[in-house]
């Protein structure tokens, strides 16, 4: 490492205490997504106090702040941290206010981000910078609390429910050149290169309408809207088996709303589904034989079906060539081990491939994205057992991975960004992606028999 590289992990490493401290405030006060106000608060004062005066309110409340390096027109690159949590009210430290629980460990990206602005902003580093950082900290990765995100398109306040979508959507990413993301994973002991597929997926919000009745003196006279959910939810199963294996499909569904009462034949019940799948062709594949799986189940009772089609993400496209974070993240183990910590290294690349999906995928498919894994926590992933086990690597190591890409990214003249990008094939356009987006949001009705 260089100098200025050494100085970068000494300023952190000075300001330890500072950076653990807004992982716990901000793992104790999770919030919602689009409603994570206090949080980019603590994002917004944070940057004030080292300069960097952010746009906020972005996609209701994302936060964007610039570090301009010496090259004014230089290219930017983004420094991304997720601002929201999880509906997981039985975690101990969920916030009694929201019900809502960082167990996607979302409250490390915050940190490592703002960790890494702390550095970054030393003048004499930031002299170095033939560019910009974008410092970003962007709304509602987690797709949940979807009838909530529903109101907000219903209102016209935003279009899509997951954040980044939204933000390519109002044109926050149109300066970015390259984009730099992390995730925590549980039980690792050190780092992971990220650089793996994921799935893409969208959301469906069905409602079966029938007719009530008494279930046991006349269910004849009534029409059974919860036996159409429940036969559409077999055919779904049974569509398992045209699905090839190496697309990954995966549909999963429940049931917010299934009837009254016990003795009452159900007269409306709500099904709602992730529909996901590996690339765009599996994925509109699935997405047809959910959908002919629900109307078959509403024509066998004769019941009516009201199918909304919600875009989530798209699949993960990994970069061709991630040597830039490969080496960063080799280097900070060897600097790590001769201050006694022994961190192990991990390979997320290419041939891995993630069932989950993230709103990563949308920047993967239309510009460069670096991603990375680091350990400190126990547990499963949304999951109500995810516990902070060592705060340095949760905390304070992502600071100087952030810090240390975009150093090297925007050092001699850009050189790491102008290769990047010069390697780099987009999957789609943005006004592609915005054309899927519209093509997979649809409302259908379909009457009863």
């Amino acid at each position: 490492m260089d100098k200025l590289e050494q100085k970068i992990i000494s300023i952190i490493e000075s300001r330890r205490e500072e950076i653990i401290a807004l992982g716990r405030d901000i793992f104790t006060h999770a919030e919602m997504g689009y409603k994570e106000y206090r949080t980019a608060g603590v994002v917004q004062q944070k940057l004030e106090e080292l300069g960097i005066h952010p746009e906020t309110g972005l996609a209701v409340t994302g936060v964007k702040g610039y570090l301009q390096g010496k090259e004014a027109d230089g290219p930017v690159v983004a420094v991304i941290g997720e601002l929201d949590a999880l509906p997981i009210p039985a975690h101990p430290d969920a916030n009694p206010e929201t019900g809502a629980s960082h167990c996607c460990g979302h409250n490390a990206q915050i940190a490592g981000m703002l960790g890494a602005a702390m550095a970054l902003t030393d003048p004499e580093v930031r002299a170095a910078l033939d560019g910009s950082v974008a410092f970003m900290a962007v709304p509602s990765e987690e797709f949940v609390d979807t009838a909530f995100k529903n109101g907000l398109m219903e209102q016209g306040i935003i279009r899509y429910g997951g954040g980044k979508s939204e933000l390519i959507r109002i044109g926050a990413f149109d300066d970015i050149a390259v984009a730099v993301g992390h995730h925590i994973v549980p039980n690792i002991a050190g780092f992971e290169l990220a650089n793996n597929t994921t799935n893409g997926f969208v959301n469906k919000v069905v409602t079966f309408r029938g007719k009530s009745a008494h279930a046991a003196g006349s269910p004849h006279e009534g029409v059974d809207a919860l036996n159409a959910a429940t036969l559409a939810m077999h055919a779904i199963d049974l569509q398992r088996e045209t699905f090839k294996d190496q697309d990954s499909v995966r549909i999963h569904s429940y049931l917010p709303r299934a009837g009254t009462a016990i003795n009452v034949i159900a007269e409306e019940v709500c099904l709602e589904s992730s529909v996901r799948a590996k690339n765009i062709p599996a994925l509109q594949d699935a997405d047809a034989k959910y959908d002919r799986s629900i109307r078959a189940g509403a024509l066998a009772l004769g019941c009516s079906a009201e199918i909304v089609t919600i875009p989530g993400y798209l699949p993960t496209v990994p970069l061709e060539h991630p040597e830039l974070m490969s080496g960063v993240l080799t280097d900070l183990i060897e600097e790590e081990k001769a201050q006694g910590r022994d961190y192990t290294m991990g390979w997320r690349n290419r041939d891995f491939h993630e069932a989950g999906s993230t709103d990563y995928g949308e920047l993967s498919s239309i510009l460069p994205l670096y991603q990375f894994r680091t350990g400190g926590y126990t547990g499963q992933l949304h999951n109500s057992n995810v516990r902070v086990t060592d705060e340095q690597l949760a905390y304070v190591e992502p600071a100087k991975i952030f810090a240390l890409m975009a150093y090297r990214l925007l050092k001699d003249g850009a050189a790491g960004v102008k290769e990047t990008v010069g390697q780099f094939e987009p999957l789609m356009s943005k006004e592609e992606y915005f054309r899927f987006m519209e093509e997979m949001s649809r409302k259908e009705v379909f009457p009863a028999e």
